[in-house]
């Protein structure tokens, strides 16, 4: 029997927050939602989003959730345990559809902003200016010195003029991408903030009820 997307994830995160203090969700072929999805029952049990890594070459998302101590955190997290005390293949979780990570109406607005959080936290991830800038200008220099080398102009001069273009343009993509996340975080009442290592964040408002 093919389980579904929620008979996998489900169970393995409840054996984090029953287990941890500070989780990770990492799935691969994931896509944002699914990440908004369970950071959001996640929540529900008494922790917080709290960043997103990309980790390797393949730029593998982790996203690390914390236990929230707050007495609003506390409060929430005995409610949905009463309310959803096993959680689990063809059991109920909180916020989401019977079998399935599909929010239901009231939890929608959490589950996107959560989402939007997470993709303008992963988006900061992945446009490190100060090494793309690096490399747009150190490729060039390194496709030149081969080409003298080698010999090889005609193979290695267009790349010392593409490689910069794609870099630059991919920043540029990026930046545009992420100014368009934080509008939305903006509306969403989220307030701007620099972390402890300078990084432009979101703080959001106090997370859904219960």
């Amino acid at each position: 029997m093919t389980l579904s997307l929620a008979d996998r994830h489900i169970p393995a995160l409840m054996r984090q927050i029953t287990s941890q203090d500070v989780i990770e969700l990492v799935h691969p072929f994931a896509e944002w939602q699914t990440f908004g999805a369970l950071a959001y029952i996640a929540e529900c049990y008494g922790f917080r989003y709290a960043d997103v890594r990309l980790v390797g070459k393949q730029k593998i998302a982790h996203i690390r959730l914390v236990r929230d101590t707050s007495p609003q955190a506390r409060q929430r997290a005995a409610a949905n345990s009463a309310a959803f005390p096993d959680p689990g293949p063809g059991r109920p979780v909180p916020g989401m559809y019977l079998g399935s990570l599909t929010p239901v109406p009231e939890a929608q607005a959490d589950v996107d902003l959560i989402t939007t959080l997470i993709r303008y936290d992963a988006a900061g991830a992945a446009a490190n200016r100060k090494q793309l800038l690096a490399m747009a200008w150190a490729g060039p220099a390194l496709f030149l010195l081969l080409a003298v080398l080698t010999g090889k102009y005609a193979v290695l001069l267009p790349l010392a003029v593409l490689t910069p273009a794609f870099l630059l343009g991919a920043l540029r993509i990026n930046v545009t991408r992420r100014a368009k996340l934080g509008e939305r975080l903006l509306a969403a009442g989220c307030t701007p903030t620099r972390d402890d290592a300078g990084r432009e964040r979101f703080v959001r408002p106090v997370p859904h009820g219960v």
